[in-house]
């Protein structure tokens, strides 16, 4: 294989695994726009290599995590990181009110968490996989992952019983208010 068609692997990574690699870098802390820099930076230096790896996708998702990791180690990243980390996703014009509340309880996690379920959802990798990445065992990507999915399960389900609450209490005022008005 020449060369050129040798870089070309990278095309479809980058077609297969772009997206998701913004939702990883915004779930490892990065604003969008960082989350794209990143991104960007990562592909340059994977159309330099000579040869595509034995893993062309496990290779370009380890890659873009340790230029994530190099990236955030910058003070003023960081601080504006911190910042802007209430605004963890990009909002859209239709999400729901229980979509802000998953992405809420999702931003509340512990970031070890966080990125193991991201991992393990949007890029539908094993927990062998994770932990290979993250450089932990599987069975410790497991446990982050069965902790996080609990405590987000705790954070949707006291929001939950919080709102039927409320709403409960705004019927019975409702229907007080029905029968006085009678």
């Amino acid at each position: 294989m020449s060369e050129v068609n040798e870089s070309h692997w990278c095309k479809g990574i980058y077609d297969a695994k772009g997206a998701e690699l913004l939702i990883y870098g915004r779930a490892l802390g990065l604003s969008h726009a960082e989350a794209e820099d990143v991104l960007q930076d990562t592909f340059i230096a994977l159309f330099k290599m000579a040869h595509a790896p034995s893993q062309p996708e496990h290779y370009c998702v380890r890659a873009f995590r340790n230029r994530v990791l190099n990236y955030k180690r910058s003070l003023w990243r960081r601080i504006t990181r911190e910042f802007e980390s209430k605004s963890w996703f990009e909002k859209s014009d239709t999400e729901t009110a229980h979509e802000a509340e998953a992405m809420r309880c999702l931003a509340d996690l512990p970031p070890e968490q966080r990125e193991v379920i991201v991992l393990k959802i949007w890029h539908e990798y094993t927990f062998e996989d994770v932990g290979e990445l993250l450089e932990i065992s599987p069975n410790t990507a497991a446990g982050r992952y069965r902790y996080g999915l609990q405590k987000l399960k705790a954070c949707l389900a006291t929001n939950y019983e919080r709102d039927a609450e409320h709403r409960n209490q705004t019927a019975i005022l409702e229907s007080a208010a029905a029968v006085v008005l009678r």
